[in-house]
Formats: structure tokens, C-alpha cells, sequence
């Protein structure tokens, strides 16, 4: 049995996509889970933000250009079960580079990421897409079975998330990986004392139904604190909102992996 590989993605800034694949990755690393972070994202916030410094060269980018193992560039974490494939600014130059190689640039991840998930050592691979629809982020959705999209309860939040399922339909349609499928759309930054998030989170339900999480990521300053200090939340804060919710949707998400099995 190989790993299930999770893609958390939007093509909009801002909406606790990083935030939601370092908390969701430790959450689950916690309840026991052996889990893989890979920092997809040209900014590497996720690498700070699970204590890690960035450095040049030690990201999955050599590896998409043709250079190494992807399995040498893995860190472990101070957290158990959690391990990491960090972010390096060098990656803003994939939509130039990859290209270059020749062939089909969009499964260059999965072929890197191939080896590791059939070795199952990983019982959960979380890939943090950067914020565009960029080739790094085509390459997570070629590479996933899962994807999840972090929705932001604001007045814009239905505006962006048609594009990211039409790219998601076209990929595939075209057979590049047939099998993706959306696990769920996770709102979050909700402020349930504010009219506008209750009648974001209304329409999204509408427009999407089954397919929104019930658990709702709550607007915290717990949440925003965290990566500061290098720590998920469930290490920073493990008796806050923040990681409550986050521990929720680790146990919905499972719930729903195991009744599509």
C-alpha cells in the first residue's frame, strides 16, 4: 500500500494554504501518523515553519531538474513522525527551467515522488503548493490523489475557486492523472461574530455542499503566532482554537479517506 499524497492548494495568496499543510501535516505526525511535508512553495514558509532554516540546494528542486533522489533531500523534524522536504527561493525559476528538460514537464514530481510513496514509509505525503497556478503547482496536481483547497471567508472567496476546479477537471481529463480527486474545500479565517463569514461559508456550501469540510479554521492570533516561533500549533499552542480545529479536520479528513477507499 503506498502513501496517500495530499495536494493543498489555491491559487490565491492569503488564505492559510501554508498554515493549513504545516498544521494538518504535524496534527496528523502527532496522532501517530509518519508523515512527509514537502515545501512546494518558492517562499518555504513552510520550512520556517517547522523550525527549519532555509538553505539553497536542499530543496525538491534539484531533483526536478534531473539531479539526485528526492529520498536525499528529506530532513527530519524536531516533531515525531514529521519529516520535510524543504522550500528554496531558487524555485521561482521552475516555470523557465523545467521546461528546458524536454518531454512532459508536469510529471517530473511525480516521478520523483514515485520511489517514496510506493515505499510507503510515509503514511501521508502533504505537498504546500505555491500560490499560482504555476508549473510547480501543476506538477503537485499530477503527482496527488487528494487535493484540498483553503478557502478564505471573505466576500471574494467563491471568485477564485472556479479556476482552480477547471484546472483540476482539465488535468484529469487529459489523463495526466485521472485519479485526482477533491478531498474537500476548508474554510478558514472564520470569524463567526462577523455576518459577512456566515454568509460566505452559506454561499460556499450551496455552490459546493459535501464537498466543504465541516470543520471551519478559526480566525486566532494563536494560529498567526506560531510561525514565528518555528512551531505548529499543536506544539506552540496544543490547548488553543486553532488546534482543535486543525485536529478535527485531521480526524474528518480520515474519515473521509477511509469511506472512499
Amino acid at each position: 500500500m503506498s502513501s496517500t499524497i495530499i495536494a493543498v492548494a489555491n491559487q490565491k495568496g492569503g488564505v492559510g494554504k501554508t498554515t493549513t499543510s504545516v498544521n494538518l501535516s504535524a496534527t496528523l505526525a502527532k496522532a501517530g501518523h509518519k508523515t512527509l511535508l514537502v515545501d512546494l512553495d518558492p517562499q518555504a514558509n513552510a520550512t520556517s515553519g517547522v523550525g527549519i532554516e532555509k538553505r539553497e540546494g536542499k530543496s525538491v528542486y534539484p531533483v526536478l531538474l534531473g539531479e539526485g533522489k528526492l529520498e536525499d533531500f528529506v530532513i527530519e523534524t524536531q516533531w515525531e513522525n514529521l519529516s520535510l522536504i524543504p522550500g528554496e527561493l531558487d524555485m521561482c525559476g521552475a516555470d523557465i527551467e523545467i521546461p528546458k528538460l524536454g518531454g512532459d514537464h508536469l510529471i517530473h514530481l511525480k516521478n520523483a515522488l514515485m520511489p517514496l510513496a510506493e515505499k510507503a514509509e510515509y503514511d501521508f505525503i502533504i505537498i504546500d503548493c505555491p500560490p499560482s497556478l504555476s508549473i510547480l503547482t501543476l506538477n503537485a496536481f499530477v503527482s496527488a490523489r487528494w487535493l484540498v483547497i483553503p478557502l478564505q471567508c471573505e466576500y471574494f472567496a467563491l471568485e477564485g475557486i472556479s479556476m482552480i476546479m477547471r484546472v483540476h477537471a482539465q488535468i484529469k481529463d487529459s489523463g495526466l492523472n485521472p485519479d485526482l480527486e477533491l478531498l474537500g474545500v476548508l474554510m478558514t479565517m472564520f470569524d463567526g461574530r462577523t455576518r459577512l463569514a456566515q454568509q460566505v461559508v452559506s454561499e460556499v456550501q450551496e455552490y459546493l455542499g459535501e464537498k466543504v469540510f465541516e470543520t471551519m479554521i478559526p480566525r486566532a492570533i494563536r494560529l498567526a503566532e506560531a510561525p514565528s516561533f518555528g512551531k505548529p500549533i499543536q506544539y506552540y499552542d496544543p490547548h488553543s482554537a486553532g488546534a482543535s480545529a486543525y485536529s478535527l479536520l485531521a480526524d474528518e479528513i480520515l474519515v473521509r479517506l477511509s469511506s472512499r477507499k
